[in-house]
């Protein structure tokens, strides 16, 4: 049966955006909210509500909740290769294609689907979707990975990540050449003033940090590795293309098609090459590495040719 709620507008929520007040009315993900006000299903005082309905003194929201669909079986996921293993935590190393967990709008493959196909037992501690994930790489980002196994596991990697204990290395082909050719970069990022499914360098985003140095320059791009302080979405992707340097093949933020055709890519250039982590229960450090995949090989050999 499906779900009605009718909620009024708690003064607090007063000004804000309607999916971002219905994830902390529903406890939901932005993501989902904005799902439920694009299908129609959010009404404002009787009203089918647009995506940038800000909400006012007074208004009621009615939602309607779907019930959510059948749990299909975990399938396999070809490529996605075990780089370590114990029982607080495996580290996988992910191919291009694979998302992290099932979302809303995602029917392709998942870790956590090809981890539970392949008979691991990952943890039982977050929300029902990301259970056992502690953190994330995009679905167009290939490399190392990590997926807590146990509570202990889940537990002390959040507060890794969070307290920023570990390090994450990555290497992107950028377009150009960065001046200076080693820094950091210091911007906010938030989601996208104008497209949702981007995000961007806003004045009232969350602080983030990224920090590069050049490791090749080649005539029309850059390889660069990167080390994130922070870990928001997209953070690499928007950092560059703020600097007028988006990696070679992210159309989304801005890169150059014919670059992309030419070095056969079909995704943004960006893998995350080393993750160092301390191992849940002993601290013992555990560094995780993930060679380039055929595709971005591929493009770096076409540039030095």
């Amino acid at each position: 049966m499906t779900d009605r709620r009718s909620l009024p507008t708690p003064d607090g929520l007063v000004g804000e955006r309607i999916d971002v007040a219905l994830a902390r009315l529903l406890g939901v993900s932005r993501t989902r909210a904005a799902d439920l006000v694009s299908a129609g299903l959010v009404e404002v005082d009787g009203q089918q509500a647009a995506k940038s309905h800000r909400l006012s003194a007074g208004e009621w929201l009615q939602v309607e909740l779907p019930d959510p669909p059948a749990a299909t079986p975990p399938e396999p996921v070809p490529g996605l290769v075990t780089l370590y293993e114990d029982q607080d935590m495996i580290a996988v190393d992910k191919p291009v294609g694979v998302a992290a967990h099932p979302s809303p709008g995602w029917e392709g493959p998942t870790v956590i689907g090809g981890l539970r196909a392949a008979g691991v037992a990952v943890a039982d501690v977050g929300a029902a979707e990301r259970q056992g994930i502690v953190h994330r790489l995009d679905v167009g980002t290939s490399g190392v990975m990590v997926v807590a196994k146990s509570a202990v596991g889940y537990s002390d990697l959040k507060r890794q990540f969070k307290e920023r204990t570990v390090t994450k290395t990555y290497h992107a082909l950028i377009q150009g050449h960065p001046d200076p050719t080693e820094g950091t970069i210091s911007a906010p990022i938030g989601r996208h003033p104008s497209h949702d499914y981007r995000f961007a360098v806003v004045s009232n985003g969350k602080p983030s940090i990224t920090h590069y140095r050049t490791l090749e320059a080649f005539r029309y791009a850059t390889l660069l590795e990167v080390r994130l302080e922070t870990g928001r979405t997209h953070q690499i992707r928007v950092h560059m293309s703020a600097m007028r340097h988006p990696c070679a093949g992210d159309l989304t933020y801005g890169a150059d098609p014919a670059l992309a055709e030419r070095l056969g890519l079909h995704r943004q250039w960006l893998h995350a090459i080393r993750l160092e982590v301390q191992q849940p229960t002993t601290g013992e450090p555990v560094v995780l590495e993930s060679s380039y995949p055929p595709d971005l090989a591929e493009a770096l050999q076409r540039l030095a040719d």
